[in-house]
């Protein structure tokens, strides 16, 4: 089966359910430049991705070879998404791919995608219809086949039409088409808008009239991929509707540091916000070494009088052993009792079924201990299971106070550098608005990363932001000056001091 799948004008969150469930069973993906990268996550681990690019000017592969193969892959026995930006129908030459597909008596089906043409527009506050201003819309292609000798647009016959008009492909040639539509009838003092990839946190809107849009456009230096709506539905942008570019940190570019299995969280309310994310996981979460410590408090579970755990991760690869050794939260005695170093800890200790008996009301170890500083300690088995390296405060501590502390390495943060040289590119040239830091052990690998000496010119055109004040005084400690520390150590609270920080006195980017 070969599916021809759109994929939306940009913002994966517009990707249909039924495109996800094709790409699941694809065995091969076939994408264009315009198909958004966090779609080819839904593909299965094994599945053969090809890139054929067609951009203007720049043609990975032609049209008609990518005709031949689709054909040639579907004739393998293979199932293939062939996933093209927006809908594959709407100027995307979807019916082309179909017509050799059907001749060559493939199987084939089409999912529709979101097309540019409406997304982009209500992303720039445009409704493209509204009642009393505009009650039809033409979809155009601003970019006709060169080989057919003459253009088959009708200008004269959109000029008249007070509807709204959406030219595709077309700011290449604004100032042609413009000039065609005023001499052929339509107020030189018509709005128009040009949408510069729509629906994504770079998203760029230009506005003038008919008679200056092409001079603007061009002072702008706005390139493809361009969306241009012609009409007085453009107006409507002013009186409030351009929903997306008020969202608080639109235009931003925000790097999160967080291990990827965990940075979800984080990266989705930036999002949510406007902003555009960058993941730069600088940990790598993974089984340690050795189990053998691990499984032996295990066998001895019944013998302890508290868990501690420092981290979700800790929860979740406590659990995770409990499930290798056939065991599950029964095996938890009842008399022990559980601790949880925060919310997000917590949360997790309950959502895999365990009571919770003790959180901090500040979430760093040192407020640990002084929660459970009310429990008579002396004496009393202590469980710790957690990374392999970490502070040792907690454990030192308790100890200091007669407990007999056991420490097992449940998991290991390791360093990464996945996307080291874009990161370090996009750095230097002053394009991230702030990094955010929700450990001292992402700062030390973002150190390590990039070696000590260079980390303080790479953030110097940048704002930092950390999680708390522990992983604050560790950026200190490599010379990097944090612009912003959580009130409260959480997820949500960085968010909040990204917010202010981002959008203080309608901050510009930071010149040290």
């Amino acid at each position: 089966m070969i599916y021809l799948v759109g994929s939306g004008p940009g913002d994966p969150g517009l990707f249909t359910v039924k495109g996800v469930r094709c790409m699941q069973e694809a065995d091969v993906v076939v994408y264009d430049r315009l198909a958004p990268d966090p779609l080819l996550a839904h593909a299965r681990p094994k599945a053969q991705k090809i890139y054929v690019g067609k951009k203007p000017g720049d043609h990975s592969m032609s049209q008609e070879d990518i005709n031949t193969l689709l054909v040639e892959l579907g004739r393998a026995g293979k199932t293939v998404i062939r996933l093209k930006g927006g809908d594959s129908y709407v100027f995307g030459r979807g019916g082309e791919e179909a017509q050799a597909l059907a001749r060559a008596g493939l199987p084939f089906e089409v999912v529709p995608g979101i097309t540019s043409g409406i997304a982009a527009p209500t992303y720039a506050g445009i409704p493209v219809t509204h009642r009393g201003v505009s009650t039809s819309v033409t979809f155009v292609t601003g970019h006709e086949d060169p080989t057919k000798g003459e253009s088959t647009v009708i200008w004269d016959h959109l000029a008249n039409d007070a509807g709204t008009l959406v030219l595709y492909m077309g700011v290449g040639r604004l100032a042609e088409i413009s000039a065609r539509l005023i001499s052929a009838g339509r107020s030189t003092e018509t709005p128009v808008a040009c949408i510069r990839w729509g629906t994504l946190p770079e998203q760029r809107t230009v506005t003038g009239t008919l008679e200056d849009i092409a001079d603007k456009v061009a002072e702008a230096n706005l390139s493809p991929p361009v969306i241009t709506v012609i009409g007085d539905v453009v107006a409507l942008r002013y009186e409030g509707l351009d929903w997306f570019e008020r969202k608080p940190l639109f235009g931003r570019r925000v790097v999160v540091t967080r291990a990827r299995t965990q940075a979800g969280e984080l990266s989705k309310k930036l999002e949510a916000l406007g902003a555009e994310v960058i993941e730069f996981p600088t940990i790598q979460v993974r089984p340690p070494e050795d189990f053998g410590p691990l499984d032996g408090a295990i066998r001895n579970l019944d013998s302890f009088d508290w868990i501690v755990f420092t981290s979700v991760n800790g929860v979740e690869a406590f659990a995770e052993r409990l499930r290798r050794h056939g065991l599950d939260l029964r095996a938890v005695p009842r008399q022990a009792k559980i601790a949880a170093i925060g919310p997000a800890t917590a949360e997790r200790i309950q959502r895999v079924g365990l009571q919770v008996d003790t959180t901090p009301d500040e979430y760093k170890a040192e407020a640990l201990i002084a929660a459970l500083a009310g429990e008579s300690l002396k004496g009393k088995r202590v469980l710790i299971p957690r990374a392999k390296v970490a502070r040792e405060v907690l454990p030192e501590k308790l100890r200091a106070v007669g407990a007999t502390v056991v420490v097992p390495p449940a998991y290991e943060s390791v360093p990464a550098d996945e996307g080291r040289e874009t990161l370090q590119r996009r750095l230097l040239a002053g394009e991230i608005d702030c990094v955010t830091f929700t450990a001292s052990s992402t700062v030390e690998n973002f150190v390590l990363a990039f070696g000590g000496e260079e980390v303080g010119r790479l953030l110097s055109k940048t704002r930092i932001a950390c999680i708390g004040p522990i992983t604050a005084e560790t950026a200190r400690s490599h010379a990097i000056p944090v612009d912003a520390e959580a009130a409260e150590y959480t997820i949500p609270g960085l968010l909040k001091a990204v917010v202010d920080l981002l959008t203080a006195g309608n901050m510009s980017k930071k010149s040290r």
